[in-house]
């Protein structure tokens, strides 16, 4: 079996921001608000037993903070004892035909915040922002948004500039991990990995969030199909967890959010097979709807259940699904 700096009990496994919102009650942004208003949030995550941490820029934006508050909020992090193991940069498509010059030069000063707050890697993905029916849904993959366009000239254009943030990344010592989602060219695993082998750089692997293709009320690859061609090209990984009812008799497909274990995501074989493949990244556990917080700490909890078994003697590379 492949073997593994980490243990079951020391995997890094993040908290996802997510699950705060970017506007206090007050309605100030999070992004201007005090250092106070960090560290509850901060708090709030290590009492659910976290110890490391996925600043989402949907809650914080890092690449806009100024050096003095970058170093605050690394603070208030540690102070909890949380480490800030990634930053994850939604919604920022580097190929956004309208914005992708601002996107880009924001990836960029993303990957410098990221050094200056200790993380280890930086997800990026090619999804735009939310159209306004996606805004009025409850949940919002219900609702078609942008696609991506298919042509050469826009793959090359996907392949330049993620290179470009790659060879960026590697420079200052940290990863670049893209981030699956439905309708981009990073939107099933036979694109997602062609791209990342155009890519062909050593500091850029796949974030296989495959949980935001599961969700989609339209059919898609079995999830450990995907799982098998992506897990060797992963170095960072967005899990969470969906129940999928499809009835073939009429063609209706509904899906919502379920804590791993209770999910149709064979999480227990798909991990196994990201161990074989040689996965040493960290997990990033999220949850849409309700608690999520709560529920990503249960989601934490089960990883660890199967890594101790997966890391021990015990475990076989002759079953792995």
């Amino acid at each position: 079996m492949t073997q593994h700096t980490f243990t079951a009990e020391n995997w890094p496994i993040a908290a996802t921001t997510l699950s705060f919102s970017g506007v206090t009650t007050s309605g100030v942004s999070v992004q201007d608000a005090g250092e106070d208003v960090w560290g509850a949030a901060m708090a709030e995550i290590a009492h659910e037993g976290f110890t490391e941490v996925d600043i989402t820029d949907s809650w914080i934006k890092p690449g806009d903070l100024t050096a003095s508050r970058l170093e605050a909020l690394k603070s208030v992090a540690h102070d909890e004892g949380l480490t800030i193991e990634a930053i994850s940069a939604i919604r920022r498509s580097v190929i956004d035909p309208l914005a992708w010059e601002d996107n880009l030069a924001y990836s960029h000063r993303t990957i410098d915040a990221a050094v200056a707050l200790g993380c280890s890697v930086v997800s990026v993905g090619l999804h735009r922002p939310l159209l306004e029916a996606q805004q009025r849904a409850l949940w919002f993959w219900t609702a078609d948004g942008p696609s991506d366009p298919t042509d050469q000239e826009t793959w090359q254009l996907a392949v330049t500039r993620l290179r470009d943030l790659g060879d960026h990344a590697s420079s200052v010592g940290i990863g670049l991990s893209l981030e699956m989602y439905e309708d981009t060219l990073i939107g099933t695993a036979d694109s997602a990995v062609r791209l990342v082998e155009d890519i062909g750089h050593s500091s850029v692997g796949l974030n296989p969030d495959l949980g935001n293709l599961h969700r989609l009320h339209r059919p898609v690859e079995p999830f450990l199909d995907s799982v098998a061609k992506c897990v060797p090209y992963a170095n960072y990984w967005h899990v969470k967890g969906y129940s999928r009812i499809e009835d073939s008799t009429n063609g209706t497909i509904m899906t919502a959010p379920v804590p791993m274990e209770a999910s149709t995501m064979n999480y227990r074989a798909a991990i196994k097979m990201a161990l074989q493949a040689g996965f040493s990244g960290a997990f990033c556990t999220e949850h849409y709807g309700g608690d999520g917080l709560a529920v990503s700490a249960r989601n934490r909890d089960y990883i660890r259940r199967l890594l101790a078994f997966d890391l021990s003697d015990a475990f076989s590379p002759e079953v792995v699904r």
